[in-house]
C-alpha cells in the first residue's frame, strides 16, 4: 500500500479508535462508581506504560544538521505544557460524557475544539482567519447554541456542555503551543512528548484521583478491569502511534476532515450501543459543529495554498 493510502488507514483507525474512548468511560461508569478523574488516571498510567514500550522498540532516531535537536528549554515546554493540557482535556471529557453522555459530550468537545484554535491562532499568533474560517466560527457557535437552548428536558445538561468547552480547550492549548513552538521549524518528536505527558497525567491527577477513589466500588470486576485495559491500549497507546505515524504524511487539513470519524462514530456507539436519544436539536446543532470544522479545514487549506502562493511569488 502507497505511504500516503498507509497514513490515510491509520488516520481513519485512530478516529474511529478515540470515538470508543468515551463509550468505554461510559460503561465503566454504569456499573462502577469510579469516577472521571480516577479513570482519566488510569488511562494515563497505562498509556504510559505502553507507550514507553513503543518508545524501547522503534528504531533510535539520529539529530542531523537539517533537523537538530529541540533546545531542552523548549523541549520542557513542550512537555509540561502538552502534560497539563492533556491531563484538562481528557479529565474534563470523561467528565462530561458522565454529565450530560457520549454524543453531546463528544461533539461539543471536538466542535469547541476546532473554533478554540482559530481564535486562539488569530489572537496568539495573528494568524488570518479569512472569510470562510469567520463563516464556520459562527456556524460552530450556532450549533452549539442550538445543541444548549434547544434539547429537550434531561436531553443535554449545561454542566456536561461546560465541562466539554474545558475539554475542548485543553485540547486547543495543546495544539496551540505545538503550533507556537513550531513556527521556526524546530524539530520535535511528537510521541516522546505524548509519553511524557501522560506521566505528567498520571501524577498530578494522582491525588485527585485517590481523593475521588483510585479502586471502584464493583460488582462487575473483570468487566471494569477489561475495559480499563481497552481504555489504555485501543484510543490511547494505539491511536496516538498511528495518529502520529499518518499526520506525519497526510495534510493537516485532510487530517482535521478525517479526525471528525470521532465525534461522527462516538454518536452512533452512543445511539446504537449505550441507547442514548438524539433529539432533532440535538442532531441539528451536531451536523451545525460538524459542518463548520469541516469549514474551518477547507479554509486552513486554502489559507496554506494562498501562502505558499505568496512565498513563491
Amino acid at each position: 500500500m502507497p505511504a500516503v493510502g498507509r497514513s490515510l488507514l491509520y488516520l481513519i483507525v485512530a478516529g474511529i479508535a478515540w470515538g470508543t474512548a468515551g463509550a468505554a468511560a461510559s460503561l465503566i461508569f454504569r456499573v462502577s462508581d469510579m469516577g472521571p478523574l480516577a479513570l482519566s488516571f488510569w488511562r494515563c498510567v497505562g498509556g504510559l506504560v505502553l507507550l514507553l514500550g513503543a518508545l524501547a522498540l522503534r528504531p533510535r532516531q539520529r539529530t542531523t544538521a537539517a533537523a537538530p535537536a529541540e533546545p531542552r528549554r523548549r523541549r520542557l515546554i513542550r512537555v509540561l505544557g502538552t502534560g497539563i493540557g492533556l491531563t484538562v482535556f481528557q479529565s474534563a471529557y470523561f467528565a462530561a460524557v458522565e454529565a450530560t453522555g457520549l454524543a453531546v459530550g463528544t461533539v461539543v468537545t471536538l466542535g469547541a475544539g476546532p473554533v478554540m484554535i482559530a481564535l486562539g491562532a488569530r489572537l496568539t499568533m495573528g494568524e488570518r482567519l479569512g472569510g470562510g474560517g469567520a463563516a464556520a466560527v459562527c456556524g460552530a457557535l450556532a450549533g452549539l447554541a442550538v445543541l444548549v437552548l434547544g434539547g429537550e428536558s434531561g436531553a443535554v445538561r449545561p454542566l456536561g456542555v461546560a465541562l466539554a468547552v474545558l475539554s475542548a480547550a485543553g485540547y486547543a492549548a495543546i495544539t496551540l503551543l505545538t503550533r507556537w513552538l513550531g513556527r521556526d521549524g524546530g524539530r520535535s518528536d511528537a510521541l516522546s512528548t505524548t509519553t511524557w505527558a501522560f506521566a505528567i497525567g498520571a501524577v498530578g491527577l494522582l491525588p485527585m484521583a485517590a481523593a475521588e477513589g483510585l479502586f471502584p466500588h464493583t460488582g462487575q470486576p473483570a468487566e471494569v478491569l477489561g475495559l480499563l485495559v481497552y481504555v489504555a491500549a485501543v484510543p490511547t497507546a494505539l491511536a496516538y502511534a498511528l495518529y502520529f505515524a499518518g499526520a506525519a504524511v497526510v495534510r493537516a487539513a485532510t487530517v482535521s476532515v478525517i479526525m471528525l470519524l470521532e465525534p461522527v462514530s462516538a454518536a452512533v456507539i452512543a445511539v446504537v450501543v449505550l441507547g442514548e436519544e438524539l433529539t432533532p436539536a440535538t442532531l441539528a446543532g451536531t451536523l451545525l459543529l460538524l459542518t463548520a470544522v469541516t469549514g474551518l479545514a477547507f479554509a486552513e487549506a486554502r489559507d496554506a495554498a494562498v501562502r505558499r502562493g505568496e512565498a513563491a511569488a
